[in-house]
């Protein structure tokens, strides 16, 4: 009898982590934003090694656009936040 409910619990245990995977897939609002952050780690990165602000440079010095790009990465590092709470289980603490 034992043997059955351990059988039932084990499947239902598998059942339960494919779902779980299921909600841990990436769409395309983070892929986008995942790519946002690589630009500005990339920026920074410049920015530290030979002082060159790429965006800066392809935009111009803090004009709108500029200062639109470093907002929506700005946004995106925010949304990598939820999204990593997301993936590690942990989104009760988003919800409450």
């Amino acid at each position: 009898m034992s043997m059955i409910d351990h059988h039932f619990t084990e499947r239902r245990r598998r059942h339960d982590r494919r779902s779980d995977a299921a909600s841990r897939k990436l769409n395309a609002v983070d892929w986008i934003a995942m790519l946002l952050l690589i630009a500005g780690g990339l920026n920074w990165g410049l920015i530290g090694l030979m002082q060159i602000d790429l965006i800066g440079t392809l935009f111009g010095e803090m004009s709108i656009a500029a200062r639109l790009v470093y907002l929506t990465i700005g946004v995106s590092g925010l949304y990598a936040i939820y999204t990593c709470m997301r993936l590690s289980g942990s989104s009760d603490y988003a919800t409450n």
